[in-house]
């Protein structure tokens, strides 16, 4: 069982959190100051630190960063007083796992302290992941052959059986519902419900309420009371889906209830417990949200617990021509079309494709061609791609493409050009509004020139 080093200059205290936690079954060491509480590091090997921050001489901080420089992978769970938030989150820019506030229950310390070590433990295994990335991680219509996918989804299940919170960020159209979904059918929360919500898909002004839920009367038109999203997940998963948008008001209540699982309706007084995993996403910079004031510094460190990084599909190009062929399959069943495969010409426009939309885009392109394509095959006449970049805000300047350098952009055009012209240059080259000769010059810099030949007569 893990050991655990308590640092607690309350005599009852430190003795009530030693006995109850022995009851657990962890080793349990103790310690009145963190001079003492430094030296049973050096002599013991320790699983985690849960230490007051209000401490003689040395405080808690100073404590925590000491702790941090001897051992940068042990856990440390802080506790601080009811009015010093700032401080614990001072605490968590420094180092510390989590933080509870005094007074708490014993019930939740155990519940914090398993937690941390879940984690501790998913860290542990995920050192070894490269290694690991022989073996093939595999989950329902998640298509993921290359090793940054392999990676994402070796993570999935070592976070999966634990309760920890996950925040998955990356680009929109990457995925995040399919990973939030995997994440609850591999958990021991599979048999309950997995309940989803996208924040910004709901006004401002009705988002506690579809959230926290409502009680009769609480606002013109609630008639009957009505149970919110928290309610409907417990014992199951909740997926918020771009948390980054949540409003001040409501980024309260939810920490509130990542902290002490407990909220009221909107217009109520009583007082709900619930028992939810919650998974959050963002497209945003969150770091950024905090240094501009939009996102609470606590709430993004209660999110931030085993944070899921999903790259964007230029990244991972060598999963196009599975996941095309996974959708291909799935819209020539829908629409019964005797489409047998994707050409060649086909699958290679699709490889050199920036694709700014990620895999909501492939799924859309690939649909389009299941419904417009005239033959057997998808050849690559019928892959129609938005070469366009994306509007500009007002009164700004037109820009390129998503994840796009300016010269991957022109090379795309004079692909795009020759394929309009069908290979003829002179006719590429009027489109491009370039002389034969410059166009010749720049086929040349991106290895076409051979491909295409040359026109009779040149």
């Amino acid at each position: 069982m893990p050991t655990l080093l308590i640092v607690e200059d309350e005599a009852k205290m430190r003795r009530l959190l030693e006995l109850n936690l022995a009851e657990e079954g962890y080793t349990i060491h103790v310690a009145a100051d963190a001079e003492a509480g430094l030296n049973q590091l050096r002599q013991t090997e320790v699983d985690l630190v849960l230490t007051d921050l209000k401490l003689p001489g040395m405080n808690g901080l100073e404590f925590l960063q000491a702790v941090k420089r001897a051992n940068s992978l042990v856990p440390v769970i802080v506790m601080t007083a009811y009015g010093s938030v700032e401080t614990a989150v001072e605490a968590m820019k420094a180092g510390a796992s989590d933080y509870v506030l005094k007074p708490f229950s014993l019930e939740e310390i155990k519940l914090v302290v398993r937690k941390e070590l879940d984690v501790r433990h998913l860290r542990q295994e995920n050192r070894s992941l490269r290694e690991a990335l022989g073996q093939r991680y595999q989950f329902k219509n998640i298509i993921a052959h290359s090793a940054k996918m392999q990676e994402v989804l070796a993570t999935v299940e070592r976070v999966a059986p634990t309760n920890s919170t996950v925040l998955l960020g990356g680009e929109s159209g990457v995925g995040k519902d399919l990973i939030a979904r995997a994440i609850h059918e591999h958990s021991r929360r599979a048999s309950g419900p997995f309940v989803k919500i996208n924040t910004t898909a709901i006004p401002e002004n009705l988002l506690e309420s579809e959230l926290f839920g409502y009680e009769k009367g609480a606002f013109t038109g609630a008639v009957t009371s009505k149970p919110g999203k928290f309610e409907l997940a417990d014992k199951g998963t909740i997926f918020l889906d771009e948390i980054g948008d949540v409003p001040p008001a409501v980024q309260v209540k939810l920490l509130r209830v990542l902290q002490e699982r407990e909220f009221e309706r909107l217009g109520g007084t009583k007082t709900l417990k619930v028992d939810v995993r919650l998974v959050a996403a963002t497209n945003r910079d969150l770091r950024a949200a905090l240094e501009e004031g939009a996102f609470r510094e606590d709430l993004y460190y209660r999110l931030n617990v085993v944070p899921i990084s999903i790259p964007p599909l230029r990244e991972h190009k060598e999963d196009i021509p599975y996941l095309a062929e996974h959708f291909l399959a799935r819209f020539v069943a829908e629409s019964g079309k005797p489409i047998r495969g994707i050409t060649p010409a086909a699958m290679r426009k699709l490889m050199e494709f920036h694709w700014p939309g990620n895999v909501r885009e492939l799924e859309n392109i690939i649909e389009r061609a299941v419904a417009l394509a005239r033959g057997d095959t998808i050849d690559a006449a019928d892959i129609h791609l938005d070469l366009s970049p994306p509007p500009a805000a007002a009164g700004s300047v037109p820009f390129l493409p998503e994840g796009m350098t300016l010269e991957q952009y022109e090379d795309e055009l004079i692909r795009e050009a020759l394929r309009r012209a069908r290979g003829n240059k002179s006719q590429a080259a009027r489109l491009l509004g370039l002389s034969r000769n410059a166009l010749r010059y720049r086929l040349s810099k991106i290895g076409l020139a051979e491909e295409v030949g040359e026109e009779p007569g040149e």
